[in-house]
């Protein structure tokens, strides 16, 4: 029976440190386990999506795995939405999300809360979105769910009607690159501020869809500025997850051929982030769950 181990190291790349006299962290770093991989395995060059393009997990790994989405790709929201095991169809609008902090001129200080957001934090904020935060909209319905520490989903439904995703993000360090989020190539003295979302194109349900994103947006951040999570988190000096940032919105589910299909084999995912999870779901891989740092050692 053939057997594979495929790893990929989602975000291991880095720049050359001066402190390391050059070189970069995963070069100076000891990993004799790594090495091991690497010397009994297949290495080489790739672009996991193209040329001069920063991709982000869920569309780079859709890619190491052989898709290709020649007819638009739908989106890191929805990838994460399945993941979270939320509730979503087809004209639902799902959009990845992440607690962060901002000053009072909406600056951001922190995309991720400084990540120690506690997941049960987190949850407590996510479950005050939901009972308070309502849209205007007729027949509107959100559901915002924390997953893993700062990370979270939202899903907004219009009862009757399509969504759009063509919409830009109000996280200013991701770009969209025809529905593929792309990180933003800024300079390191760069002024990250909150961003409205704006309809990318003409339609009415487009627009509908970035006024509803905006109204989100500045509800959740009314409700969080004096929540009480947040003012404990003040009192310990440390920063309040007063805002969200939204990104990679998504309208529709990908039909996707199983992995199992496409090559003859058999898969198994472990992991543990809902990106991951959604990713196995959709290709029809088996889940397990990754656990603890220390399970890896076993």
């Amino acid at each position: 029976m053939k057997r594979l181990i495929y790893i990929l190291l989602d975000g291991v790349g880095d720049k050359p440190d001066p402190e390391l006299n050059w070189i970069t962290p995963l070069e100076a770093a000891h990993t004799p386990q790594l090495d091991s991989l690497a010397r009994g395995g297949i290495s080489g060059l790739v672009y996991p999506v193209g040329k001069d393009i920063p991709p982000e997990s869920d569309i780079a790994v859709f890619h190491m795995l052989g898709y290709n989405f020649k007819e638009g790709y739908a989106g890191r929201g929805v990838i994460e939405a399945v993941g979270a095991g939320l509730s979503f169809e087809d004209g639902n609008l799902a959009i990845r999300a992440n607690f962060a902090t901002i000053d009072k001129h909406e600056i951001i200080m922190d995309r991720r809360v400084g990540r120690n957001l506690s997941s049960e934090e987190a949850k407590k904020l996510a479950t005050s979105i939901n009972k308070y935060v309502k849209l205007s909209y007729p027949k509107t319905t959100l559901n915002f769910v924390s997953t893993v520490a700062h990370r979270a989903v939202l899903v907004i439904k219009v009862e009757n009607m399509r969504l759009s995703s063509n919409i830009s993000n109000s996280d200013p360090a991701y770009l969209r690159l025809k529905g593929v989020g792309v990180a933003k190539v800024r300079k390191e003295e760069e002024v990250l501020k909150l961003e409205k979302v704006q309809a990318l194109d003409e339609k009415s349900e487009t627009q509908l869809s970035a006024d509803l994103v905006n109204e989100f947006t500045e509800k959740s951040i009314e409700l969080l500025r004096e929540h009480p999570v947040n003012v404990k988190r003040d009192e310990k000096g440390e920063m309040p997850a007063n805002a969200i940032l939204l990104r990679d919105a998504g309208n529709s589910l990908p039909r996707l051929e199983k992995l199992n299909e496409k090559y003859g084999l058999s898969f198994v995912c472990i992991l543990d982030m809902p990106v991951e999870r959604g990713i196995a779901r959709l290709t029809g891989m088996v889940e397990v769950e990754s656990g603890g740092i220390e399970d890896y050692s076993r």
